[in-house]
């Protein structure tokens, strides 16, 4: 069976091909992808990295792990799943930028019919971002800041939002401040005009910021330094709460007292279990043990999406053909003000 594929080469050129579809292996699911979202972080800084560093030996590669489609087929044990369900799914190891891809069980989920295959591509970055609120405990009541709202960014807020959290969002690009406020988030500051050191501390006071969650990816020792400024101080004049980078930032930290008491958190992924290739393949953690894994937070997404809590249709900011994905590509990476969310639809 032939597919048509989006694929980037050494160089950073990205394209479709007509390539033949792998055999599908025990446990897993052949989809019929109706919509693919692109990772403007994770996927298209890839891209850049070869188009600024050029790489023509290198083999083209396939790339998206983010879709959502119809099963035509079904292999193994696939606990439940049948031929005809609509699904959304995910993994760099199946779920491409193409119009039809193999995944593993416990990658897949089922959605439900007010859920549209555009919306529940957002399950995988959704996922990304729910695994990030977590790592931030956050409390009913408590205040926090999301840095950037991107994709990712933006989906933390509302999570955060969902989970009782007063938030407030620190964004450049003028047009992701107008998304992130159709998607419902309460506070916004562009830190290009305002201080957003001040402008925090005002929505926190009396008490500091619990919490920050750096959703951007770069130099960030600056937009740490900030955070710091605004986080809760004990009694003894030690800065407090938790920080969790999300986006590929890259920030120097100081030891001793120099950051206080913050907690320091990385959120990688989705949850536990992606990249581990026994559980996508069907062999489930003990739930008492791991009680958030990759599918259940995939599942929570669908769930917040489907009864309208989490709104993804504002981040949509382009619909595009698979076969224009250079196009797409090229949106993200030189117009990040105006290029955000981009889903790609499939023919077949």
């Amino acid at each position: 069976m032939k597919r048509i594929a989006a694929i980037f080469t050494g160089t950073g050129e990205v394209k479709t091909r007509t390539e033949d579809l792998p055999e599908l292996k025990d446990n897993e699911v052949l989809i019929k992808v109706y919509a693919s979202l692109i990772s403007p972080g994770t996927e298209m800084a890839g891209v850049k990295g070869k188009r600024e560093e050029p790489k023509p030996e290198e083999e083209d590669s396939n790339f998206g792990y983010a879709n959502a489609g119809e099963i035509l087929e079904v292999k193994g044990d696939v606990k439940g799943l049948k031929v005809g369900m609509r699904v959304a799914a995910m993994g760099g190891g199946g779920a491409h930028h193409a119009n039809y891809a193999n995944v593993p069980v416990n990658m897949v989920v089922p959605i439900p019919d007010n859920v549209t295959y555009p919306q529940a591509a957002y399950a995988c970055l959704g996922a990304t971002s729910l695994q990030a609120v977590r790592r931030a405990d956050i409390k009913l009541g408590e205040y926090g800041m999301i840095l950037g709202q991107g994709i990712v960014g933006n989906l933390a807020a509302q999570l955060s939002q969902i989970n009782g959290a007063h938030v407030i969002g620190w964004e450049g690009f003028e047009s992701r401040i107008a998304i992130a406020k159709k998607c419902g988030i309460k506070n916004i500051v562009n830190f290009r005009d305002a201080n957003p050191v001040e402008v925090s501390k005002e929505l926190a006071a009396p008490y500091g910021m619990d919490f920050a969650i750096m959703a951007f990816g770069g130099p960030a020792t600056e937009a740490f330094n900030s955070i710091k400024d605004c986080m809760k101080v004990s009694q003894d004049g030690h800065i407090m709460g938790n920080v969790v980078l999300v986006g590929g930032c890259l920030v120097e930290i100081g030891g001793g007292a120099h950051t206080g008491n913050l907690n320091i958190k990385i959120a990688s992924r989705t949850g536990a279990g992606y990249h581990d290739s026994e559980y996508e393949y069907g062999k489930d953690y003990p739930d008492a043990f791991v009680q958030f894994t990759t599918q259940r937070n995939l599942r929570e997404i669908i769930s917040l999406i489907s009864e309208k809590r989490l709104l993804v249709d504002p981040m949509t900011t382009h619909t595009l053909p698979l076969e224009e994905v250079g196009k797409a590509a090229d949106l993200l990476i030189n117009s990040p003000d105006k290029a955000m969310g981009i889903v790609l639809e499939m023919s077949h």
